[in-house]
Formats: C-alpha cells, sequence, structure tokens
C-alpha cells in the first residue's frame, strides 16, 4: 500500500550549513531499502568533503546553483535540474554558491548514511510541525 509522507510529519535536521528532512529511511519508514529527503544549503555554505564508504548518493537539484566535486577532482558547477551520481565510497562535497538557498533531493542506497550525520557536533533536530530557526551572523 503506498503510503504519502507529508513533510510536517517529519523532524527537520538542521546544521550550521542548513537542513535536511529524510521523508523516507529503513529506520522510520517499514519495508524501505533506501534512504530519500529534501537538503536545504544556505548561500556560502555547504557539505564538507566526505563519503558513504557503503552507499551510493544520487544528488537531485532542485533550486539555486553551486560547486560539486566528486572523488577530490576539480569542482564543476551544478543548477536546478541537474542530477549527480555519487558512486558507493567516493568523496564528495557540495557548496552554494548563489545568494539564495540551494535545494537538492538526496537518496542513499542503500539506506543507512543518515544516521553519521546525528554525530555531528552543529547537529540540532527540530521537532515534526515546528520550524527551524534561521540566525544571521555578522
Amino acid at each position: 500500500m503506498p503510503k504519502q509522507v507529508d513533510p510536517n510529519t517529519v523532524p527537520t535536521q538542521t546544521f550550521d550549513w542548513g537542513a535536511i528532512k529524510w521523508f523516507v529511511t529503513p529506520e522510520r519508514t517499514q519495508g524501505a531499502g533506501i534512504t530519500f529527503g529534501e537538503v536545504v544549503l544556505m548561500p556560502g555554505k555547504g557539505h564538507e568533503r566526505h563519503n558513504h564508504p557503503a552507499s551510493e548518493e544520487i544528488l537531485y537539484v532542485l533550486s539555486g546553483e553551486g560547486m560539486q566535486m566528486l572523488d577530490d577532482g576539480e569542482p564543476f558547477p551544478v543548477k536546478a535540474g541537474d542530477t549527480i551520481y555519487v558512486p558507493t565510497a567516493m568523496f564528495h562535497s557540495t557548496l552554494n554558491t548563489g545568494w539564495t538557498p540551494l535545494r537538492l533531493l538526496a537518496l542513499y542506497n542503500p539506506g543507512g548514511p543518515e544516521k553519521v550525520l546525528e554525530e555531528l557536533p552543529d547537529f540540532q533536530e527540530v521537532p515534526a510541525g515546528q520550524l527551524p530557526k534561521l540566525i544571521r551572523v555578522s
């Protein structure tokens, strides 16, 4: 039976660089083997170089513009409509180079790498139905 996920029923993970809502995870979605969610990177912010040793990743750019690095290569520009495939264990990073939020859909196969984010020092979880606060730093 299909299950619709209302974004207001899912907690928001916040970090110094932005926020994530995981709509489908193996932990929270019965029968799921993948992870799927929306990532928002604030202007000038991004994901540091990292990898997922046991999962491949697909990123789809919904809006904004940025630079994507794969396999420690030269970063290349990404914009709305672009799809980025990150093979299992490949190092990668994403940086928002625009003045608006960079919105991405992210999918991990198999799911699980999202749990590592909870160990980051800037991780905070905002309960479902509550809005994260945006704080400007001068």
